[in-house]
C-alpha cells in the first residue's frame, strides 16, 4: 500500500513514524496545486490537511482507495466525486477540543489583562523607574459576573461554557443552526447577545448561515469594552468591518482564524491605529502537542480500517 502525505509541515515535530508500519510512505512537507496530481497519481492512500483533492485528480488515480483528511472539515475534498468513484474519505473529529478551549482563554486574558502593555512596561525599563510598586494605568476587569455569549454551542462551545461558568460568568448562547435547544444555558437571539454580552466567543463552522454573520452593522451593536474572539472559522466575522470599527469604538477582537490563510500582506487589519485592541494568532488554537498526537493517531486508525 502506497501512502502519500501531502502537507506534513502543518504537523510540526509530531512523530509520523507509525505510518511506516502500514506500507510504502512518501512524505511531502508542502504540496502546491500544480504538484498534487503527479504526487498522488499512483497512491492507494492520501493524507491531506489542507491540500485540495478535486474530481479531476481523483479520476486519474486508479489505485486510490482512501483519502484521509487530517482535520475535521472536509471542504478540500470533492466528496461527491469520491463517492461516485468508491473512494472512501475519512476525517478526524474532537481531537483538538481541549486545545481550542485553552487557547480561547489564553486570547481572552491577553486582551482583558492588557498583557502586551504590561509586559512592555517591565521589559522597557519603565517599571524600574516607577515611584510605586504597581501600575494601574490600564484597568482590567474580572470574568466573574460578566455576561458571556457563545456563538456555536457544539463540543468546543460547551467546553468553553463550562470553564466560563466556573469563573462565575453568566453564559448565554446563540445557535447558528437554530436546532441546538437542549442546553443548560440561556439561549439568546443574536441581536440580544451582541447588545448585552461583555465577552463573545465564536466556535461555529463556516456555512451559509454563518458566513459574514458579524458584519459592520452587527458589530456596531456591541457594547463599549466588549471582547469578541473568533476561534471558529475565518469568514464568520467580516474582517473589513473589524478593521473599520476597531478604530471607531472601544471594542477588543481576538482572531485565530481569517478568511484567507496565510494572512494577506496588505490586510486592512495590519493598518489599524488601535492596535492594543487586536490580538491575532496564526490559526494555532488546534495545534497543542497533545492535539496533534491525537490527530495523527486517528489518521493511522483510519488507514488501518481499510485493511
Amino acid at each position: 500500500m502506497k501512502i502519500v502525505l501531502l502537507d506534513t509541515l502543518t504537523f510540526g515535530t509530531t512523530d509520523l513514524s507509525a505510518f511506516d508500519k502500514l506500507g510504502e510512505v512518501v512524505v511531502h512537507q508542502t504540496t502546491t496545486k500544480e504538484e498534487t496530481l503527479d504526487r498522488i497519481i499512483d497512491a492507494d492512500v492520501i493524507v491531506t490537511n489542507k491540500v485540495v483533492i478535486d474530481a479531476k485528480s481523483m479520476q486519474q488515480c486508479k489505485n486510490l482507495k482512501l483519502i484521509c483528511v487530517a482535520a475535521t472539515g472536509m471542504n478540500n475534498v470533492d466528496l461527491v466525486s469520491a463517492q461516485k468513484q468508491n473512494i472512501k474519505v475519512k476525517n478526524v473529529i474532537a481531537y483538538s477540543t481541549e486545545s481550542v478551549i485553552q487557547h480561547t482563554f489564553s486570547m481572552l486574558f491577553y486582551l482583558m489583562g492588557h498583557s502586551r502593555y504590561y509586559d512592555d512596561v517591565v521589559k522597557s525599563g519603565t517599571y524600574s523607574k516607577s515611584a510605586i510598586f504597581t501600575d494601574v494605568s490600564q484597568p482590567f476587569h474580572e470574568v466573574f459576573a460578566k455576561r458571556w455569549g457563545i456563538i456555536g454551542l457544539g463540543s468546543i462551545g460547551q467546553g468553553v461554557a463550562k470553564v466560563a461558568d466556573t469563573f462565575g460568568a453568566e453564559v448565554t448562547y446563540y445557535s447558528t443552526s437554530g436546532k441546538n435547544t437542549n442546553q443548560p444555558y440561556h439561549r439568546s437571539k443574536l441581536d440580544t447577545l451582541l447588545k448585552e454580552c461583555d465577552i463573545i466567543t465564536i466556535h461555529a463552522p463556516l456555512n451559509e448561515e454563518t458566513k459574514n454573520l458579524l458584519d459592520y452593522n452587527e458589530l456596531s451593536k456591541l457594547k463599549d469594552g466588549a471582547i469578541v474572539l473568533n476561534l471558529g472559522r475565518g469568514g464568520i466575522i467580516n474582517e473589513d468591518a473589524v478593521a473599520k470599527i476597531i478604530d471607531e469604538k472601544n471594542i477588543y477582537f481576538g482572531l485565530d482564524v481569517l478568511s484567507q490563510e496565510p494572512m494577506k500582506e496588505n490586510h486592512p487589519l495590519l493598518s489599524i491605529q488601535n492596535k492594543d485592541n487586536l490580538y491575532i494568532t496564526p490559526h494555532i488554537a488546534w495545534t497543542s502537542v497533545e492535539a496533534r498526537d491525537k490527530l495523527i493517531a486517528s489518521v493511522i486508525k483510519n488507514i488501518k480500517s481499510l485493511k
